[in-house]
């Protein structure tokens, strides 16, 4: 960041808080994305196989939602490293109540009884009918991978110093994305299918969102670094609280 930003302790007060430019529109396209992936995410879709040199990986069979999952992962490192942990709690959890209500409504709507003529019912209960306990497993991953993420991030921040970018963008996603896969598979296949077989879905899983996060890391610079110039923030959560279920906002801000 340019040598003449100055740090100020932002304001734990609603009347005295910063407001930024892009904060809100970046927390509404975070949880559209996430309630996206939900709604595609029962679909399996086979990739591959893919050829690297001598060798031929896959097919895969892997859901939907690994088109656009990973992106909020890219959010949450956006959202720690500009605006704070604390701002990627705001959003995480505006995404947890908005996914809940997804799949609340989605049951709700179901169970209403058909108009005559109606005849696409089994249609709507395929895309909008979430198994309970996939509704339950996908709720819990969520919350626990996306707090490790930005936990990492803000940690890793601290920790170099505000240097080094990709070793928290990276760092981070490492150990958001094991959290989320490894919770999301257990809970939903534990019981169902052996030990071996959760060990490949979990491994496939997370290797394909890992290298979507690596690959992703140039533009991941480019919005970060935009973002900070324009918002004129670098978040360093130097007396944050990471409790996620406080709201205080204690962030040491670059401006």
């Amino acid at each position: 960041m340019p040598a003449q930003l100055h740090t100020i302790q932002s304001s734990a007060t609603p009347s005295t808080r910063r407001s930024f430019r892009y904060l809100d529109a970046l927390t509404t396209a975070f949880v559209v994305i996430l309630l996206v992936s939900n709604l595609i995410a029962q679909k399996v879709c086979l990739f591959g196989p893919f050829s690297i040199g001598p060798w031929s990986i896959g097919p895969f069979a892997i859901s939907g939602a690994v088109i656009l999952f990973p992106i909020t992962y890219i959010f949450g490192d956006v959202f720690t490293e500009v605006y704070g942990f604390a701002a990627s709690r705001r959003a995480i959890w505006l995404g947890f109540f908005g996914t809940a209500l997804l799949y609340l409504i989605g049951a709700i709507v179901i169970a209403l009884p058909s108009a005559p003529g109606w005849r696409n019912q089994q249609a709507f209960s395929t895309v909008f009918g979430f198994i309970p306990r996939i509704l339950a497993a996908s709720l819990i991953a969520f919350w626990a991978g996306e707090f490790a993420n930005s936990y990492t991030m803000a940690r890793l921040k601290l920790f170099t110093n505000g240097r080094r970018l990709w070793t928290r963008t990276i760092g981070s996603t490492v150990v958001g994305q094991a959290v989320d896969t490894i919770l999301v598979i257990t809970l939903t296949f534990g019981g169902i299918y052996p030990a071996r077989t959760l060990v490949n879905i979990i491994l496939t899983g997370y290797t394909l969102k890992v290298g979507y996060e690596v690959i992703a890391t140039p533009i991941t610079y480019l919005v970060i670094n935009w973002l900070k110039r324009v918002e004129h923030s670098d978040a360093f959560d130097r007396h944050e609280s990471f409790n996620p279920f406080s709201f205080a906002e204690k962030s040491t801000l670059d401006v």
